[in-house]
């Protein structure tokens, strides 16, 4: 009992390692999911306790009829390809990987375990499956593609900043999706005539040049791409848009949480939540090859209305009464 305990109240600091069989009958043999992600625990914890709840909604027991294995890149896409081989050396039944970077180490590492994917821009694009409807391969999911999305980002920084003419898009040059989100940018600015210029970024040094270079070129606003590293620095991030006035609009809305403008996107936790069904339709027998991936339905709009005060900007009405989220 008292080994229990033990277990049971360092639990927290054990979300972090592998969890152990607590009540396995001799001879069964309890399948194992692997997850791997780019960010840093501290940063990710509610996308990963998002996966573990969707799990418990679906009868799962962690240790006793599920165990789980979460690998943390800690914000360096070059560890991904050694997590990835650690989890298939296990080996894991299942893994579950974040974001097109760890999605493509997940798929380097192996051709033969099913691999669920999560927050990938445009998973056709970057070469992971066929396509959406029959994926082929072992690779199946959730994406963030929506045409539309880019654009729709790029009209709410103009609404709000009034008649932008040059705006920076802030990039990761390891994350291969954002060259696909920089041309659906760069199309939604030319009709909006609007001159789009990309800014890259990898690390919290190279974010810092990112916003120091758009504040010394008098850009009008940024649009930061979806980017698990990216994500990470959020709190910098936020800190120099606001140390150089800049409006800046976010994908996730952590970044608006942390201080910043306004973040139009796929509700996150909720994707990563449903990466449970996947996971449980694969250990019943799906083949990945034939289950469908699926597209965000639910997407959140918050505003930071002390952030707008602080740079001087009026909210547009249009924009308040859309929002999910208005942070006073």
């Amino acid at each position: 009992m008292t080994t229990r305990r033990k277990l049971l109240a360092g639990f927290g600091a054990a979300a972090m390692a592998p969890l152990v069989a607590l009540a396995q009958k001799p001879g069964t043999r309890i399948p194992r999911v692997g997850y791997l992600f780019s960010f840093v625990p501290a940063e990710g914890q509610h996308l990963w306790e998002a996966c573990r709840t969707g799990l418990r909604g679906l009868g799962y027991v962690e240790g006793r009829s599920i165990l789980l294995e979460p690998r943390w890149a800690e914000g360096h896409h070059e560890r991904l390809p050694g997590l990835a081989r650690d989890l298939v050396n296990l080996p894991v039944d299942v893994l579950v990987a974040a974001a097109t970077p760890a999605n493509r180490a997940a798929k380097a590492a192996t051709s033969t375990i099913p691999i669920v994917m999560v927050a990938v821009g445009d998973p056709v694009k970057v070469g992971l499956v066929a396509s959406l409807a029959r994926p082929g391969g072992n690779i199946t999911g959730l994406s963030l593609l929506t045409p539309e999305l880019s654009g729709r980002r790029l009209q709410l920084l103009l609404e709000i900043s009034g008649r932008a003419k040059r705006v920076a898009a802030l990039i990761n040059p390891d994350n291969d999706v954002h060259a696909v989100f920089l041309e659906e940018t760069r199309a939604a600015a030319t009709k909006l005539g609007v001159q789009l210029e990309p800014l890259r970024a990898r690390n919290d040094r190279e974010m810092q040049q990112a916003f120091d270079s758009a504040g010394a070129q008098h850009f009008e606003g940024v649009v930061l791409f979806d980017d698990p590293v990216l994500w990470s620095h959020r709190k910098l991030a936020v800190a120099l848009a606001a140390r150089h006035r800049l409006p800046v609009v976010y994908g996730y809305s952590e970044f608006v949480d942390e201080g910043g403008l306004i973040s139009y996107g796929p509700d996150r936790p909720d994707q990563y939540r449903r990466t449970a069904a996947y996971v449980d339709r694969i250990l019943k027998g799906a083949r990945p090859a034939n289950l469908p991936i699926e597209q965000p339905t639910r997407f959140e709009l918050v505003v930071n209305m002390k952030t707008a005060k602080a740079l001087g900007l009026a909210i547009p009405q249009s924009i308040l009464v859309r929002a999910d989220k208005v942070i006073e």
